[in-house]
């Protein structure tokens, strides 16, 4: 069957296109791309005063399933996914068993298979049980089609273990995702080290947590000559650090999570623990950091960190409750509001961050409008406004 969407305004960072235009779609797969097309077709889409643009590829999802159903299912993730336009999602590998062997990503495959209506890519563990004390068999998981290697919710804590991961990593061609994190330094906390966490009287989780480890991680990417991604970057110290990375030529690459760009840790001050995540909220001056290497590029990628807990799991005292935040139904949404209403970013800029970007980064053919690619599409009102309520989320 075809599909016709016409009179939208077409964005395709890849081809550097921004223009008011008509896709035709067959068979899964545009077929055309140009003004005016008249074609016989089973379904017109009127997309005039719409944007359209290649679906979303979110590389930080936490899927849940296999072990923790009652967080989330494939299912009911994917079902946010698409409701948020992500067409495209990595899952992460801290199920319950974590995907560490073949075994394992062929129960999580046997799943995606079931149940996914979309695109679904598979992260699997640094180290057996996500433990950071032996390696998994990552020639092994590779050949089951993971396309990356992340121990992520923790950081492989072992420098010689952590080198040996990247250097294999880089004889198999495989992406090494960092959840970059000292836990000596961060210990305990559960809120930004700083003002805010002396007047709640809570712990504080400092910057130096996250940049040390991310200074540490790159050092050892660099050594071994491999790919390193950093995760959810949330200090202008981390951010720095990547910079200057990049500048002398490391292989670097780096996402945030819509929080980081537009919440602070004054979002803290009510104790509202949907705030509590792992980076945690960061200062006003941090927030600036990340919105400005979002603008210059220092910062690839935006990803939501999309991280589903149980009612029972959040809705307890604050230094008990579960890290982690939902974000797949509102990530888009939020980067519109913060980042392209403001001029941070245009739309073109937004679709190389949430698209293009991701697609290369992972190395699979999506992100771009162009003949005969996927017909990943959104269609997208960028004025309408809406309230974000918890009964109205698919997660």
């Amino acid at each position: 069957m075809k599909l016709l969407i016409k009179n939208g305004r077409v964005i395709d960072a890849a081809g550097n296109l921004d223009k008011i235009m008509d896709l035709l779609v067959e068979d899964g797969r545009i077929l055309r791309i140009d003004k005016g097309i008249s074609a016989a077709c089973g379904r017109v889409i009127e997309a005039a005063g719409k944007i359209v643009m290649p679906g979303l590829i979110d590389m930080h999802v936490h899927l849940r399933e296999p072990g923790r159903e009652d967080k989330e299912t494939i299912r009911s993730g994917i079902g946010a996914a698409l409701k948020g336009g992500v067409t495209t999602v990595l899952a992460m590998p801290n199920t319950e068993p974590a995907i560490d062997c073949v075994e394992n990503a062929r129960l999580l495959k046997d799943i995606i298979r079931k149940e996914a209506g979309a695109n679904v890519f598979i992260a699997a563990a640094i180290t057996k049980g996500r433990l950071g004390r032996e390696l998994t068999d990552i020639e092994a998981l590779k050949k089951q089609g993971v396309k990356v290697i992340t121990d992520d919710g923790v950081s492989v804590d072992d420098d010689e273990l952590m080198l040996a991961a990247f250097t294999e990593a880089k004889k198999q061609g495989i992406l090494v995702m960092c959840h970059s994190e000292d836990k000596s330094l961060s210990s305990r906390g559960v809120v930004n080290l700083g003002f805010t966490s002396t007047r709640l009287g809570l712990r504080g989780i400092s910057n130096e947590s996250e940049y040390r480890r991310v200074a540490r991680d790159i050092a050892l990417a660099k050594k071994a000559k491999a790919r390193v991604h950093i995760s959810h970057v949330s200090c202008k110290e981390t951010v720095e650090i990547i910079a200057e990375a990049k500048r002398k030529g490391v292989d670097v690459t780096a996402e945030t999570a819509p929080h980081y760009f537009s919440l602070t840790e004054e979002s803290m001050l009510e104790f509202d623990t949907n705030m509590k995540m792992n980076p945690p909220l960061r200062s006003k001056q941090d927030v600036l950091s990340i919105r400005q290497a979002l603008a210059d590029g220092t910062i690839d990628v935006i990803a939501s960190d999309h991280a589903p807990h149980t009612e029972n799991e959040k809705h307890i005292e604050f230094e008990r409750a579960a890290f982690g935040v939902i974000g797949l139904e509102t990530e888009l949404a939020a980067a519109v509001t913060e980042l392209v209403s403001t001029g941070l970013l245009d739309w073109t800029g937004l679709v190389r961050r949430m698209a293009l970007n991701p697609a290369i980064i992972l190395g699979i053919d999506k992100g771009e409008l162009r003949v005969g690619c996927d017909a990943d599409i959104i269609v997208l009102s960028p004025e309408k406004e809406g309230v974000v309520r918890k009964d109205n989320f698919v997660s």
